[in-house]
């Protein structure tokens, strides 16, 4: 059994709160999507421990969350 990343974990711990945000990835440009707010505590979450992660990091991170280009 292989050992989830961290930034797997991230993602997938913002998830479990509630989040909202969406990836969207057209030609390797990574952004994300926000139609809905998030739950206060995936909120919390993203903004004490994604959002102060470098870049490339951080893209790592969203790259685990639901993409807007395959349903």
């Amino acid at each position: 059994m292989s050992e989830m990343t961290e930034t797997r974990k991230l993602a997938e711990e913002y998830l479990r709160l509630g989040g909202r945000r969406k990836l969207k990835a057209d030609d390797n440009i990574i952004t994300i999507r926000k139609w809905e707010e998030d739950p206060p505590e995936a909120e919390r979450f993203w903004v004490e421990h994604i959002e102060p992660l470098d870049q490339r990091t951080r893209e790592q991170v969203e790259l685990y969350l639901p993409s807007i280009n395959f349903p």
